[in-house]
């Protein structure tokens, strides 16, 4: 006969190991971390260092501390990284205790949108500096930029160019010329920022059917890779979703292309609608580390 007492132990043993074993990626020191059983502990995704997005996230939140003569990035070492916005969305519509933070461009209906300060993260209110979380869509290049690059920029600025930022959910910053420079002959690499990459896929596509005889590669990879390559001169153009540094000004010109804003989303099923910049800061930093803490 069964013995069904071992049974059931066995099989309540077996249940419980699968509700622990969950793999949550990396954690800000590029280490194995699994997730929390715990369902109320807050799952902080954060981005790589070197993406443009959190180096304007921790500036503007107040992440970024000073450390003697230097900053330091705040960001608690339990935080999971991901290297894309594609990769936090993803992360963040599948557990229901995660939150992040991405562009607003990029926002989609898989995730939740958080007010902060109580004021929605819409393009309008970006524009008209009430939504705190924000940060320019940089074009950065070596010395007097001419030719194909100088028209394809030339292009962005355009009222053909920004009614492209405009419509794709981004802000825009100049537009008062219309382009007339088609005919255009060649090949231009462009490379960066993952957050701008989307937003640059959308101009090459325009662009490229007006002057059918340019190739344009664009390489997401990163902001700071993007400016490195723009500096050794591998990229014509390259893609920050930042500020550039004093060090980089040293090195580099830089136009706005669009300003856009950076959306703290949660999982849909989240109950939490608004948090505040302090408490932004707190979760990313480990210090407040239960859902429950936010709802008080």
């Amino acid at each position: 006969m069964m013995n069904w007492n071992k049974i059931t132990k066995v099989l309540t043993i077996v249940g419980l190991a699968l509700s622990l074993a969950s793999c949550g990626g990396k954690n800000a020191n590029g280490e194995k971390q699994e997730k929390s059983a715990n369902a109320s502990h807050i799952n902080v995704i954060t981005r790589e260092n070197g993406s443009g997005t959190r180096g304007a996230f921790v500036e503007i939140t107040g992440l970024l501390e000073k450390d003697g003569d230097s900053e330091k990035d705040t960001t608690s070492t339990e935080a999971t990284v991901q290297n894309s916005t594609d990769g936090v969305m993803s992360t963040v519509a599948n557990d229901k205790e995660s939150i992040g933070y991405i562009s607003l461009g990029s926002l989609n209906d898989k995730v939740k949108a958080l007010k902060v300060e109580s004021v929605e993260p819409t393009a309008s209110r970006v524009a008209s500096d009430e939504y705190k979380i924000a940060r320019p869509f940089n074009l950065a290049f070596k010395g007097e930029i001419k030719g194909l690059a100088r028209d394809f920029i030339d292009f962005i600025h355009s009222k053909e160019g920004q009614k492209i930022v405009e419509d794709n959910g981004y802000i825009r910053i100049k537009g008062d010329k219309s382009y007339d420079g088609k005919g255009k002959k060649g090949k231009l690499s462009i490379v960066g920022s993952t957050s701008v990459a989307p937003l640059m896929e959308k101009l090459k596509e325009a662009y490229v059917k007006m002057n059918p005889d340019v190739q344009v590669d664009i390489t997401a990879n990163g902001s700071s890779a993007g400016i490195q390559a723009a500096a050794e001169g591998t990229a014509d153009i390259g893609m920050a979703s930042r500020e550039l540094k004093d060090e980089e000004k040293e090195k580099l010109q830089a136009e706005v292309m669009a300003k856009d804003g950076i959306a703290v989303i949660v999982n849909k099923e989240n109950k939490l609608d608004n948090i505040s910049l302090e408490n932004l800061k707190k979760v990313f930093q480990g210090k407040l580390k239960e859902w429950k803490d936010l709802e008080k």
